[in-house]
């Protein structure tokens, strides 16, 4: 099979966009197929397996860190991508890239599947505060339904977002299917190391976080969690490895909390064994987003033995599942702080759940649910007639 992904967003850019790109491009080409992937041009080379056509592009201006693709630049591309006869275009962003995918998919008469990665209900109102938030729930939703509906398939993370699309009136079929886990990456780290290059005690209590700082990630509310932690282990350390637009703000409130001495940022870690190691350095990995479609952070964590202390709300609540290798926290500073200091206090506990997180994102496998998405993809190019209208597709809705 011969697949053109677009995309708004790549590596070198870390989101979880990009990660789940390249898991299922790298698992594609191990299983024989071919893969294309459009992104934008940062200005510096990633090594993948696969072809990709880098775009010039300009900045985003709500977010330096992301790049807006030049349309114009993708359409010189066409011809040489007509003589490459593509089985289906996979759309992985609603801007640019959305409706891009969908004219390259049109002119070269190929179906379409979309991944809905981002919950835009409550992704918007944290980057375009001036408008009322009931107004950019109407709008994210009427913007999800529209394009949701113009594709072929849909391919969503989690139950939960796909009830949401369901809830909104959105008809296209749609399977979950979540980013798997490359499972011998994620294998082994060395929190010892991590510490020894950042000049941590090797005995120092710590607990990590790796994201991507971004003001829906919900991070303050972990350091109003800290405080509570420190009044209980006053040397603990928080590791918070990632970068981005929320950065400045959240370290004007390590301050103003007095937390100065126990917040460790580290930006942006290569996946080359630093942020395995840096998963590695804690007692347990911290995640309290209340906008995740999956929460791939989480299952990277525990498929190296970290244990995890979290919410389950949306795509979390899935990964989480019935809590083995994790503690489920409320979003109550007190019931959070609570669980961490358990993880910082109680060996017996942090080996137990060690064994059991392990155990569990095995069963999240990068390549069992990339055979899931050949499966989508099977039935999309299967149906002898791609999308001009809504009604296509519905036989294999039944099946997803």
């Amino acid at each position: 099979m011969r697949v053109l992904m677009i995309s708004d967003v790549y590596f070198p850019r870390v989101t979880g966009v990009s990660t789940s790109i390249q898991t299922f491009a790298r698992e594609l080409l191990l299983k024989g197929h071919q893969v294309t992937l459009i992104a934008p041009d940062y200005g510096q080379d990633t090594r993948d397996p696969f072809e990709i056509i880098r775009i010039p592009s300009r900045y985003l201006p709500i977010d330096p860190e992301d790049r807006i693709l030049r349309w114009r630049q993708i359409r010189g591309h066409e011809p040489r991508l007509a003589r490459r006869q593509f089985d289906l275009v996979h759309i992985q962003t609603p801007f640019i890239a959305h409706y891009t995918g969908l004219g390259l998919a049109k002119r070269l008469g190929i179906p379409v599947v979309e991944s809905y990665h981002t919950y835009f209900e409550e992704y918007f109102q944290h980057y375009v505060p001036f408008v009322p938030g009931r107004w950019l729930q109407r709008a994210a939703r009427y913007f999800s339904v529209a394009q949701c509906n113009a594709v072929d398939a849909l391919a969503v993370p989690s139950q939960a977002m796909l009830d949401v699309l369901d809830a909104y009136g959105v008809k296209t079929p749609g399977a979950v299917i979540p980013t798997g886990i490359e499972l011998k990456q994620f294998s082994q780290g060395d929190g010892q190391r991590f510490r020894a290059r950042w000049g941590i005690p090797a005995n120092r209590p710590a607990l990590v976080i790796v994201s991507r700082l971004a003001f829906e990630k919900n991070i303050a509310f972990i350091l109003r969690v800290l405080v509570k932690v420190k009044a209980e282990v006053p040397e603990v350390l928080l590791i918070i490895a990632g970068d981005g637009p929320a950065k400045r703000d959240l370290e004007r409130q390590v301050q103003g909390l007095g937390l100065a001495d126990n917040v460790l940022f580290t930006g942006y870690l290569n996946r080359d064994g630093s942020l395995e190691d840096c998963y590695c350095a804690g007692a347990a990995f911290l995640f309290a987003s209340r906008t995740e479609t999956q929460g791939l952070v989480l299952l990277e964590a525990m498929a190296l033995g970290v244990p995890v202390v979290s919410t389950a709300v949306m795509g979390t609540k899935e990964v989480l599942g019935d809590g083995r290798g994790s503690l489920i926290a409320e979003e109550d500073t007190g019931d959070f702080a609570a669980k961490a200091v358990r993880l910082l206090k109680e060996p017996l506990l942090r080996e137990r759940l060690s064994r059991e997180a392990v155990q569990h994102a095995h069963a999240w496998s990068a390549p069992v649910l990339t055979d899931r998405m050949l499966d989508l993809y099977a039935q999309v190019t299967d149906r002898g007639g791609h999308r001009t209208g809504r009604g296509a597709g519905r036989a294999a809705g039944s099946a997803l």
